[in-house]
């Protein structure tokens, strides 16, 4: 039990002028957190007691699926992440953490470097430790502090420097044995979720930076969520936008034949897909080849789409380049032979073609057989290209970007989009890691082979934000009753009437009794005052006792998500709130 008066709860009236979503405004507004700089944050008591308890639920999870607890350093020998394979990639979001001297070094490579996650600091540690395939499988997590660079911090904890998260790393003898470890971490997670009272969702996602060969996403819908989840519910598909596909081709399409002969014919001044599709051309967008143009690796590709659709950048990931980015017009030219805007990908108009590492289509070009694209010449286009014919396609692949209402690709039926902040994610690695660092393990037979590795991420305090994202109103947060920094909220409206502080105290002893956190409003303050502040902070379970209340013999019992105020004759109230703290920590799983 804490008495409010005796605890720190800095409730203000006011949104801070920075918090742009919902959330943000309340964790500032009831007094869960205060900023300190751009993505830096200070946990309040009220919040520091919330992510406590989401960091518990997680533990006990973690542990439950047979997961092992440790702690690892957050400053990594940078020799470490350039031994790893994702270095270039990763080292535009890390700070580095050198001397605070004179700045006389500063020009040279970091020596040390804060972490965001710790694959490059496990693998290297289970390597030392770990020969034989006795020893395995290992599951290690922690529940730590990571840091990341964002250029703009923005929507509180959602998108900060410096954040909370579990990160655990698992390790395998084979790649069957690795997909049971991926399984029962998600399975892990589900639960982890279910008992926090946050909708989660599972999606399929991209791998990105972190490569391997498939990865999924836990996703709370918010209409302020940071990416786009692809779903059908009747199917049960969903993925983020970035992995996203969609039955837009038919399996069994059959390539067009030619329509005849290529033309080129003059389009002065059109540059865009929209000039094209204007009179006196009327070319419609999803009869023209898009023709993209980037640097992989320090050597340009091509990527040529419908020009209806958009590229879904995250999906050339595929490719294998290392890194990868838009080219330049000064860098086009030489290869092409023409700039943006006239570009094409037909056989024989490509002023320098092996200079490219490829030309890499995106399925749904064969939707359309005979179009239009770029001749290469600054002016002009060419009409009836054929796919096969005409284009020097290298690989076909799945580039765009998925539409609602395009066909399921398991059952055909609409998709639906809607938006969600990530929460958690997690990876079948395979051996990207173990064979950077040498990780193998001898079998009974005494040959050598490296570890299959999977690696899983919550975001702790991102989770915390999201659930209020997801459950608040017009007053203030509705906190779910696990993860709610107290459960039950005893306001006294006449503090100075001992009588009101001994029933009181009963009842919070009652509902302690029964399980719950309970914080006792014992400030001198208005009632109007008080409420709102309940209603602001929002703890599942308020009572109310006052002085008129005690003279009727009664109390109040209200739910923060209901409307409905409950009178409780006194010589019941113990077993009634003790009897609604049972009932709320039986739904809750507590």
């Amino acid at each position: 039990m804490k008495l409010w008066s005796q605890f720190f709860i800095p409730t203000l009236k006011e949104s801070p002028s920075d918090a742009e979503i919902a959330s943000h405004k309340l964790l500032v507004r009831a007094g869960l957190v205060r900023k300190l700089g751009g993505g830096l944050y200070t946990y309040m008591p009220l919040g520091l007691r919330t992510i406590q308890k989401i960091t518990q639920i997680c533990r006990e999870e973690l542990d439950a699926s047979g997961a092992i607890e440790l702690w690892m350093p957050h400053v990594h020998p940078v020799e470490l992440w350039q031994q790893g394979p994702r270095w270039n990639a990763a080292r535009e979001i890390m700070f580095r953490a050198d001397s605070a001297g004179d700045g006389k070094r500063a020009g040279r490579e970091p020596e040390f470097v804060l972490g965001p996650t710790h694959e490059e600091v496990i693998t290297p540690l289970v390597k030392a430790e770990i020969t034989s395939y006795r020893d395995l499988p290992k599951n290690f997590y922690q529940i730590a502090t990571k840091f990341r660079n964002e250029i703009r911090p923005r929507y509180g904890l959602m998108r900060a420097r410096e954040f909370i998260m579990m990160d655990a790393y698992s390790f395998d003898t084979t790649d069957d044995a690795a997909v049971k470890s991926y399984h029962a971490m998600k399975a892990a997670y589900e639960r982890f979720f279910r008992r926090l009272g946050a909708h989660a969702i599972a999606v399929e996602a991209d791998t990105g930076v972190m490569g391997g060969s498939f990865s999924h996403e836990f996703m709370v819908p918010a209409e302020v969520g940071d990416d786009d989840v692809i779903y059908n519910e009747a199917s049960g598909y969903a993925a983020n936008r970035e992995k996203a596909t969609s039955a837009l081709v038919p399996a069994d399409l059959a390539d067009a034949a030619p329509a005849g002969a290529v033309e080129e014919f003059a389009t002065p001044g059109v540059v865009t897909i929209a000039a094209l599709e204007a009179a006196p051309y009327s070319v419609p967008g999803d009869r023209q080849f898009k023709t993209l143009v980037f640097i992989g690796d320090g050597k340009p590709f091509l990527v040529v789409l419908r020009g209806c659709d958009e590229l879904e950048e995250a999906k050339l990931g595929a490719l294998g380049f290392t890194l990868f980015r838009p080219a330049t017009p000064e860098e086009i030219e030489p290869v092409l032979g023409a700039r943006p805007g006239s570009l094409g990908a037909v056989k024989g108009t490509l002023r320098n073609p092996s200079a490219l590492a490829g030309v890499f289509a995106d399925h749904a070009i064969r939707l359309i057989g005979n179009g239009t694209t770029g001749a290469n010449r600054d002016g002009f286009h060419l009409r009836n290209v054929n796919v096969v014919r005409d284009l020097a396609v290298t690989k076909f692949g799945d580039f765009r970007r998925v539409r609602p209402g395009e066909p399921d690709p398991k059952s055909g039926q609409p998709l639906q989009v809607r938006r969600g902040i990530e929460v958690g994610h997690i990876f079948k690695l395979g051996t990207k890691y173990s064979e950077k660092f040498g990780a193998v393990f001898t079998d009974d037979q005494k040959q050598s082979h490296l570890m299959v590795m999977g690696c899983y991420g919550i975001g702790v305090s991102r989770t915390m934000q999201a659930v209020i994202e997801q459950s608040h109103d017009a007053d203030g947060i509705i906190w779910p009753w696990n993860c709610a920094p107290f459960q039950v909220l005893v306001c006294v409206l006449d503090p100075q009437l001992p009588e009101a502080m001994d029933v009181a105290k009963s009842l919070a002893a009652a509902a302690e009794q029964a399980g719950a956190d309970v914080l006792v409003d014992d400030r001198v303050e208005r009632p109007g005052i008080k409420f709102k502040d309940a209603d602001l902070i929002g703890i599942p379970l308020r009572l109310t006792v006052g002085g008129k209340g005690l003279k009727e013999g009664v109390i109040e019992l209200k739910w923060r998500a209901q409307k409905d105020v409950a009178k409780i004759p006194l010589a019941e109230a113990a077993a009634r709130v003790a009897a609604a703290v049972a009932e709320a920590r039986a739904k809750a799983g507590a």
